[in-house]
């Protein structure tokens, strides 16, 4: 013991201790005890001689855990009911003491209540459905279904849930049945059996008697109470939640746990809800919905004004125990969809795992945590006064002195305690409902001092369009026209700051012209601002970016949800991180939508981090290669085992997706496609062994083609990549996969010399490791190997002037095609390699295995890499900016700043020579060097 309540009734308590025999501490625990609570005295007086033994002789655990395993021992309605109450009257004494003296922590309390009531309903419904499985009234059901509810389940909601049941509590519950195991002519019977067995359970548990009564049981938390009867299928309910259900439902749900019956399909059912109450993005539209409910609590309680203490109600008042569950269950339905570490049912663990993923800070969270369980005791102490459901703090002096000595404190201190945590609570959880928006807390009133629109000029061409949004479709529904409306003030007055705000607004235009909803994206906005000045960055510099995220919005998420700004994790955190996403998933379709979704995430950050400066084009560039590499890695498997599945294991050794190009040399860009070439091995197998066996080429050739589907087909998160194949052997013409013999003669025996150059950059990306290695030492072998080096020349020139022809230079800001850009010194590159047999893949190495084999000089190797590094940087520029090559006429003065900072630049016309004089520069080399043997050419 910790601690004992001092006996508010001297004379009372004296009685008690008398009865009861006990002396010191204990003595003094029964004596503070009934000196408090005529209640607690009662049950004392009336269980006298079960309690001295279950205090003197045995731990309170081990009296409780004998309580309830009796429970299961009692047969017949009657029995149960009898059982039942005294059941209630030993737990209730027992945890009372528990609670009272310090040796239970407020959890462990609850727990003992929400045990009794799982053993309660349980019993009930064991017995209640024994009396009419023996009637023949459910249909193929058999004595000993009734231990596992024949189909019928009771789903624990709300605190019963939690494991948080309080002192005098409801039990709130949700009957439902499972209607797979009955057929349709049973269908009927079975229901009408379920119903009446819900209806004399309830009964049993609430009716109060001479002998008491079990728990006050409320059933309307069911689907659509006013005209569903109290146990429903599974089918109907899953129907009504998935076409009508609400938010307060969904965080009913949160804290749902099947407490009788057949706890398995209660599990099942739950699993199907998962969608309905835990959502795919961030959910900050959940925080409209709790305040609106909590306004209507207060309204219809009459529960607004001042905090005082006299009546406050615990509960539902301000700064009450309601406050903290909201707080946190909102929080909850905001991340826990993307965070299943975040759907915990208990509040204050809850509370702990939200501080420790970043959603509320740790003090916060501790100090919730506390007034919590503060608040919880001191309901507890309410209602064992006199059993009564009760949250209100008395409202006379000689109350709340009984409060008082119940606490075991004085009442001023107690008057101090409840203060305090009242109005800590109330301030912590009121700006979390009524957020910053220059709104009052009812989310309709300005603040005084906020910004006031008026005081900003736009242009008549700016005000016209801002007129037209209200038509826009993310602005039909009146939910998204009354977020908006509170947000637009906002957004205006940030446009205001920006540079030119009547070019940024145009572009904001058509981010909300392109958006398809508004109600998720505009909450999002309202609860995190900077999210808003991220948008009008987007939007004045890179309009294409803005254009992306009108219809990819939920990358929003990232930002908030994320590791959004921490250092950059590689190819190998990315793979971690994506594997553990995707094998938390069963479905192959649900992983190809939610590998885009994730895809789309870590690009996006990517492009906001070079828009905003955090890295260079030639770090975003190793970025988007790294997550390319990541996808292609994690994905290979499941298209092999989705493929296998069909078709059978792969014949012989399997097979290795070398990646080529830019995403061999590890430089992608925001707009980059995927080059790949599929090399297999059958080891000399015809075909697989199968359902539906292939034989081997066939295999691999549609093994494939299902890849290169899983990358670039269309679903409901867009495609990943698109695929480009033609640099495999024979180009078009050429099978898509090539088995490894095919690929190493063709290469030693017929490639050309383009597709020679090709295999500088060829890098293995996915499929099996062995088969990797060896591609690669084969590709090293081939490039090493002897050669003819005035051909590569020849070849390499001839190739060079067809590019030239077909792919001429569109004006002087293209960074791509033309003399000495990067194209052409790509080629270049790829050329010094080959010449040399340098197994690098990067252009910058390449190059240099030019400089050290002589073939030129290292000032000209410096001359190509300085055009190469603008060159890149531009096109890295234009595709983040545009998605295409640059219009200097059409991009804004945030594009303009934004390509000057990646250039290093001091000017657009000092930016045009420069890339110029440099690529003139690189031209003159290459040609040069294309022109001239080497001393070490054959």
């Amino acid at each position: 013991m910790t601690r004992s309540p001092d006996a508010f009734e001297a004379e009372r308590g004296a009685e008690a201790r008398a009865l009861m025999g006990f002396e010191g501490v204990l003595g003094d625990l029964i004596e503070g005890t009934a000196g408090c609570s005529p209640f607690l005295k009662g049950l004392i007086e009336r269980e006298a001689d079960w309690l001295r033994p279950a205090l003197a002789d045995q731990t309170p655990e081990a009296a409780l855990e004998q309580v309830l395993s009796a429970i299961s021992l009692i047969e017949g309605p009657k029995e149960m009911g009898e059982g039942l109450r005294a059941a209630k009257r030993r737990v209730a004494l027992l945890s009372a003491l528990a609670d009272l003296g310090g040796v239970w922590p407020l959890a462990k309390v609850t727990r003992a209540l929400t045990d009794l009531g799982d053993a309660a309903v349980q019993g009930a419904m064991r017995t209640l459905l024994s009396a009419e499985i023996a009637r023949g009234k459910i249909p193929g059901a058999v004595a000993e279904d009734a231990t596992t509810g024949a189909g019928m389940f009771a789903l624990a909601m709300g605190k019963m849930g939690a494991h948080e049941l309080n002192y005098s509590s409801d039990i709130d519950l949700i009957c439902l049945f499972d209607e797979s195991r009955f057929s349709a002519q049973d269908y009927l019977e079975a229901r009408s059996a379920f119903i009446r067995t819900a209806r004399k359970m309830a009964t049993m548990l609430s009716d109060r008697t001479a002998t008491g009564y079990v728990f006050r049981t409320d059933l309307r938390l069911r689907p659509d109470p006013s005209v569903t009867p109290v146990c429903v299928s599974m089918d109907s309910a899953e129907r009504y939640y998935e076409s009508v259900g609400r938010t307060w439902e969904r965080a009913a749900y949160i804290k749902a746990r099947p407490c009788a019956g057949d706890i398995a399909a209660g599990a099942r059912f739950l699993g199907a809800l998962v969608p309905f109450v835990w959502r795919k993005h961030l959910d900050f539209a959940a925080i409209q919905d709790a305040h609106d409910m909590r306004l209507k609590i207060r309204d219809h309680k009459g529960l607004h004004g001042p905090i005082v203490l006299e009546g406050h109600n615990m509960k539902l008042g301000a700064g009450g125990i309601r406050e903290i569950e909201f707080f946190t269950q909102t929080r909850q339905l905001i991340a826990g969809g993307r965070d299943p570490d975040l759907r915990g049912r208990e509040t204050v663990p809850s509370l702990q795992a939200l501080a420790g993923k970043g959603w509320i800070s740790q003090g916060v969270a501790d100090a919730l945590g506390e007034d919590y369980v503060a608040h919880r005791e001191v309901e507890h102490r309410l209602q064992m006064i006199r059993d009564a459901q009760t949250h209100d703090l008395p409202t006379s002096a000689p109350g709340m002195a009984r409060l008082a000595a119940f606490m075991g404190q004085s009442e001023e201190s107690l008057r101090i305690d409840l203060l305090d945590r009242l109005s800590r609570v109330d301030e912590l959880t009121e700006d979390f409902f009524a957020p910053g928006l220059g709104l009052d807390a009812d989310h309709k009133t300005p603040k005084a001092g906020a910004f006031d629109p008026e005081t900003f000029a736009l242009s008549p061409a700016s005000e016209e369009m801002i007129g037209r949004w209200p038509s826009y479709p993310a602005l039909r529904s009146e939910r998204a026209r009354e977020i908006f409306e509170r947000l637009r003030p906002e957004l205006i007055a940030r446009l205001s700051r920006v540079d030119k705000p009547d070019e940024a607004l145009v572009h904001l235009d058509g981010f909300l012209g392109g958006l398809p909803a508004g109600v998720q994206l505009f909450s999002l906005f309202e609860a995190n601002l900077q999210l808003v000045d991220l948008v009008i960055d987007i939007c004045s510099t890179a309009p294409h970016l803005a254009q992306y995220l009108a219809r990819n919005s939920s990358v929003f998420d990232a930002v908030i949800g994320g590791n959004f700004f921490a250092p950059w994790p590689e190819e190998s955190g990315l793979r971690a991180e994506l594997g553990k996403a995707l094998g938390a998933l069963a479905d192959y379709e649900a992983r190809l939508d939610a590998l885009r979704g994730w895809a789309k995430e870590w690009d996006f950050r990517i492009g906001v981090h070079q828009l905003r400066g955090l890295i260079d084009a030639d770090e975003a560039g190793a970025q988007y290669a790294d997550l390319a590499r990541a996808v292609l890695g994690e994905l290979w498997p499941y298209v092999l085992a989705e493929f296998e599945r069909k078709h059978g294991a792969a014949p012989g050794r399997g097979a290795a997706v070398l990646g080529m190009g830019s995403l061999g040399a590890g430089r992608l860009n925001a707009a980059s496609d995927l080059d790949l070439i599929m090399i297999y091995d059958a080891a000399g197998q015809e075909a697989s062994e199968g359902r539906r066996p292939l034989a081997s080429r066939a295999y691999y050739a549609r093994l494939t083609q299902a890849f290169v589907t899983a990358l670039s087909a269309p679903m409901a998160q867009g495609r990943l990549y698109e695929v480009d194949m033609r640099l495999r052997p024979s180009g078009r013409q050429g099978p898509v996969a090539t088995s490894l013999p095919a690929f190493e003669t063709y290469q030693r025996e017929e490639a050309w010399t383009w597709e020679h150059l090709a295999l500088t950059r060829a890098r293995c990306v996915a499929g099996n490791f062995a088969l990797c290695q060896e591609v690669e030492a084969l590709r090293c072998a081939i490039l090493s190997g002897p050669k003819d080096g005035a051909m590569i020349r020849k070849d390499t020139n001839d190739m060079r002037a067809r590019l030239a022809e077909a792919k001429p230079m569109s004006d002087q800001w293209e960074a791509k095609q033309g003399p000495g850009r990067m194209m052409d010194i790509e080629l270049f590159a790829q050329a010094a390699a080959l010449l040399f047999g340098a197994s690098d893949r990067g252009v910058y190495a390449q190059i240099e295995a030019g400089v050290a084999s002589g073939w030129i000089s290292a000032g000209e190797g410096a001359a190509l890499k300085a055009a190469y590094r603008l060159t890149w940087r531009l096109q890295s520029a234009a595709r983040l900016l545009a998605g295409e090559r640059i219009n200097l006429e059409q991009l804004g003065k945030g594009g303009r700043d934004f390509l000057l900072r990646e250039t290093d630049a001091p000017s657009i016309e000092a930016l045009g020579q420069e890339l110029a004089t440099l690529c003139q520069a690189a031209d003159t080399v290459i040609s040069a060097a294309l022109s001239r043997a080497f001393p070490q050419e054959a």
